[in-house]
C-alpha cells in the first residue's frame, strides 16, 4: 500500500473516532430473507459464481517450491494445483484421463509425478501423460493428447487464481482492476509463508457467513470480550474496486500514531486491512501476515456453508517466531492462541501460527457465525421477510448489489 494511501486512511479513521461517526453510505437497503434460503437462487449462485467464475484458491506460499502440489474440491471441481519444474503454477482436473479416478489423493505434498491408484497411469506435475502400464495390452494411446485436463490458472500479486472451465478466459486484471491489483502487489504476498489452517462448517447460508465481514457496528457489542478488546469498532475506511473492496478499521494502537509525524505512520498494527475479492474471499492483512477466508456454499443445502481459513506469516514474522522458539524453548514470549485478546498489543510477544488464525475460531466461528445461525433460523421461518442494511453498513450494500448484478437480478430496494 502506498504511504499516501496509508496516511489518508489513518487520517479518516482518526477523524471518525474523534467525531464519533462511521462511514455513511447515505441510504438504507432491505434484503429479502429468502435470499438466504431459496433453493433455486442457491442453485443459480452455485452455477454462476462458483462453477463458471474464476476462483481464488490460495497464495503462492501454498506452492512454496517446484514440485509442490495441493488438492481442493470446494466448488464442485476436483482441482490439482502444482508448481512444475519450471516454477510455473498450473491447475488441472484431478482426474485420470483413463477412467477419471483421482491421481492425487493427499491434500498437499511434493511430487514430480502422480500415479493413478486404479491402473497406475502416470502423469508429470506439468500434466503430461508419462506412462501407460501394459500399453501393448491396452492398445494405442496418443500420450501428447491424453495429459491431465488443464484449467486456466494465473499467479498474480502472490495470489493463485483458477477458472473451473477449461475453455474459459482468466483475466485477473479484468477481475480486480489495475488499481487494486497494483495495491495487492505492494504487499508482496508471494513471499508469505503458509502456517495454519482452520475449517468452519456451520448452519448458515454462505452469504450470511460473508456478511460477517461487512460492518464494524457490532464490534463493541458482540465482540466486547474478544476482538473488541483490540479494535474500537463502529468506524470504517472503505473503498470499492468494481465488485471488490477494501475495508479498514482502527485498532486501539492507532492512538500511538497521534504523537508521530505522518511519515512514520504504518497501516498495521494501527488497523487491520481487509480485502474482499468477489465472490467469496475475505483476506485480512495484519502486522504479522494475512488470513485468507474462502467461503463456500453447500450446493445441496442453502442452510449450510464451509469457510476455509489459511493463515500466512510474512518472512519477517516467520523469522521472529523461529528465532524466539529456538532461543526460549519454554515459549514465555510466544503469543499463545488463548492469550490473543489479552497480550497481542504487547510488542514483546511473538505471534505463533496458532494465534494467527485464532480470531477466526474464538470470534468469527464462536460469535459471528453463531449470530448467522440465528439469522438463518429466522429466515427459514418465513416470518421475518426482510433484513435491513444501515447507512453505516456500506460493505453489505456492496456484497448483495454485486451478487444481484452478477445474476441479472433487480437491485436492492431502499428501506422506507
Amino acid at each position: 500500500m502506498k504511504h499516501q494511501t496509508t496516511v489518508r486512511i489513518i487520517r479518516e479513521l482518526m477523524d471518525q473516532l474523534d467525531e464519533n461517526r462511521n462511514v455513511d453510505a447515505g441510504v438504507q437497503y432491505r434484503l429479502p430473507t429468502s435470499d438466504y434460503t431459496c433453493p433455486d437462487l442457491a442453485a443459480q449462485e452455485w452455477a454462476a459464481l462458483f462453477q463458471q467464475h474464476p476462483q481464488v484458491i490460495g497464495l503462492s506460499g501454498d506452492l512454496p517450491e517446484n514440485g509442490s502440489y495441493f488438492t481442493i474440491d470446494d466448488f464442485g471441481i476436483p482441482v490439482l494445483a502444482t508448481r512444475s519444474r519450471d516454477g510455473r503454477f498450473r491447475a488441472f482436473l484431478n482426474a485420470c484421463r483413463h477412467r477419471g479416478a483421482r491421481v492425487a489423493q493427499e491434500p498437499k505434498g511434493k511430487a514430480g509425478r502422480f500415479t493413478c491408484p486404479f491402473h497406475n497411469w502416470t502423469f508429470a506435475n506439468d500434466g503430461k501423460l508419462l506412462a501407460v502400464p501394459e500399453a501393448d495390452h491396452f492398445g494405442p494411446v496418443d500420450k501428447a493428447c491424453m495429459g491431465l485436463v488443464e484449467l486456466p490458472a494465473a499467479e498474480k500479486a502472490g495470489i493463485l487464481f483458477v477458472h473451473p472451465k477449461p475453455d474459459a478466459e482468466l483475466n485477473v486484471e479484468g477481475l480486480l482492476g489495475s488499481e487494486l491489483l497494483e495495491e495487492l502487489e505492494d504487499w508482496n504476498f508471494a513471499d508469505y509463508v503458509h502456517v495454519a489452517d482452520l475449517e468452519i462448517d456451520m448452519k448458515l447460508n454462505w452469504k450470511l457467513a460473508n456478511d460477517t465481514f461487512g460492518e464494524t457496528y457490532h464490534f463493541p457489542k458482540l465482540h466486547k470480550d474478544t476482538l473488541g478488546q483490540l479494535f474500537y469498532g463502529n468506524n470504517l475506511a472503505y473503498e470499492e474496486f468494481g465488485r471488490n473492496h477494501r475495508f479498514v478499521t482502527a485498532s486501539k494502537l492507532i492512538d500511538d500514531l497521534r504523537e508521530l509525524p505522518e511519515e512514520e505512520w504504518t497501516i498495521t498494527p494501527a488497523t487491520f486491512v481487509l480485502y474482499y475479492l468477489f465472490p467469496n474471499i475475505q483476506a485480512v492483512r495484519n502486522s504479522n501476515g494475512l488470513n485468507m477466508a474462502r467461503i463456500y456454499p453447500d450446493p445441496k443445502n442453502p442452510h449450510r456453508s464451509i469457510t476455509r481459513v489459511a493463515g500466512y506469516f510474512t518472512p519477517e514474522a516467520m523469522a521472529s517466531y523461529e528465532k524466539e522458539k529456538a532461543a526460549n524453548p519454554d515459549g514465555s514470549n510466544l503469543l499463545k492462541a488463548e492469550d490473543l485478546y489479552s497480550k497481542s498489543n504487547d510488542s514483546t510477544m511473538i505471534r505463533t501460527p496458532e494465534s494467527q488464525v485464532e480470531a477466526f475460531s474464538s470470534t468469527v466461528s464462536a460469535e459471528d457465525y453463531v449470530m448467522g445461525e440465528h439469522q438463518q433460523i429466522a429466515a427459514t421461518s418465513g416470518l421475518l421477510k426482510h433484513s435491513i442494511f444501515g447507512r453505516n453498513e456500506a460493505p453489505l450494500h456492496h456484497f448483495h448489489s454485486s451478487f444481484r448484478d452478477a445474476l441479472g437480478r433487480a437491485p436492492l430496494e431502499t428501506a422506507s
